[in-house]
């Protein structure tokens, strides 16, 4: 039996190798009839068209030799076998490495660069400032489409077109339309700050043991500080003269609050609250022992307490209310602000940086101011 298998196996491998040979005789046989068939074609040709097809093919072996994994063309490459693929025939172009779809691209390649200028004419582009203000009235005003871009650049004296804004919007990334993007957390509160106060009292004992209370507000957007008054009875009818020299100070000033933040300290009166809602002003309250809820006012007075009145001996009334008015003053017009970027909350006009710089006493030397002489 298995005599048998092995006669059968060997039977079919040598049917194997008699069809491998035929397969590789076929094979030669194709070869041979076909390059017979091209030194036919090539006696038919002329002169000419062969030297054209051996200068490219040796070109195209040049290619091929280079080192490198892929066989790319320069640009030298494509310049020279678009210009010799259109003295080669047609037919002929079978012999190229590439299709003939690359070799007329290559051609329109060379035609543009031929019929490229570096100086062509046109219209000017628009000059850096142009720009810059496109992108900086865009970016403030979020709600601006390009219209309304280019009727506020002609007020200013920039004609421009809308194309130009438009384009330039583009490029920068911003929307041509308006309600590109809704406000930013800074600037939402920002504008929230300026119709809202915050109040507080601070207390203050003197040498005799008598103590004080003031009231003062400050603005949140600004951090203007305004002293109401001094009292050492803030009862229910003096509570309601403070809200009425507020909301007359407010009117003087041309400011218009709607609310008032405050803790819930008892001085605070139902008086004091029907006076400012009289003038349209909410009161706020601040939550149970939630100092941080009404973190300006108590700010404030902690610089008050490190910068002044705990340096001082205070004796009577008049000394206390003309020591507060003096801070109070400085501290609206001379001091830095962080929340300001380091700004004065009431700005005034700088001066030149010349001239010599002269210190200024504060309250007997205890704060120092700086001013260039004039």
């Amino acid at each position: 039996m298995l005599q048998r298998g092995k006669r059968l196996l060997n039977c079919k491998l040598d049917q194997h190798q008699r069809f491998r040979k035929g397969a590789v005789a076929l094979s030669f046989l194709f070869l041979l009839a076909r390059r017979a068939l091209e030194m036919f074609c090539i006696r038919g040709k002329s002169t000419f068209d062969k030297d054209v097809e051996i200068l490219v093919l040796r070109h195209q072996l040049e290619v091929l030799r280079r080192k490198t994994p892929r066989p790319r063309f320069s640009w030298a490459d494509r310049a020279f076998l678009s210009l010799t693929a259109r003295l080669l025939p047609r037919q002929r172009w079978s012999s190229l490495l590439v299709t003939p779809a690359t070799i007329l691209e290559w051609q329109r390649r060379i035609v543009r660069r031929r019929w490229t200028y570096s100086n062509r004419p046109g219209r000017p582009p628009l000059g850096e400032e142009t720009v810059e203000l496109i992108c900086r009235l865009a970016q403030e005003n979020p709600r601006w489409g390009y219209l309304r871009i280019v009727g506020e650049m002609r007020k200013l004296g920039v004609i421009v077109s809308a194309t130009a804004v438009r384009g330039v919007l583009r490029r920068h990334g911003l929307g041509p339309t308006p309600r590109r993007s809704g406000p930013s957390w800074s600037v939402f509160l920002r504008a929230q700050a300026k119709s809202i106060l915050a109040t507080d009292f601070f207390h203050v004992d003197t040498v005799l043991g008598q103590r004080f209370y003031g009231l003062f507000v400050i603005e949140i957007d600004t951090r203007v500080v305004r002293l109401l008054g001094i009292t050492t009875h803030p009862n229910g009818l003096w509570m309601a003269q403070m809200a009425r020299n507020l909301t007359f100070n407010l009117h003087d000033n041309g400011r218009r609050v709607r609310f008032l933040v405050r803790d819930r300290d008892a001085k605070f009166t139902a008086a004091f609250d029907d006076v400012l809602r009289s003038e349209g002003i909410s009161t706020i309250r601040t939550p149970v022992r939630a100092p941080r809820a009404n973190a300006y006012a108590e700010r404030w007075i902690e610089s008050l307490r490190a910068e002044c009145v705990d340096h001082l001996l205070v004796i009577t009334h008049r000394q206390l209310e003309r020591v507060l008015h003096i801070y109070v003053d400085h501290y609206n017009t001379a001091r830095p602000h962080r929340g300001l970027q380091l700004k004065v909350p009431v700005p005034f006009a700088t001066s030149p940086p010349i001239g010599r710089i002269e210190r200024h006493d504060i309250l007997g030397g205890l704060i120092h101011e700086y001013r260039r002489a004039a």
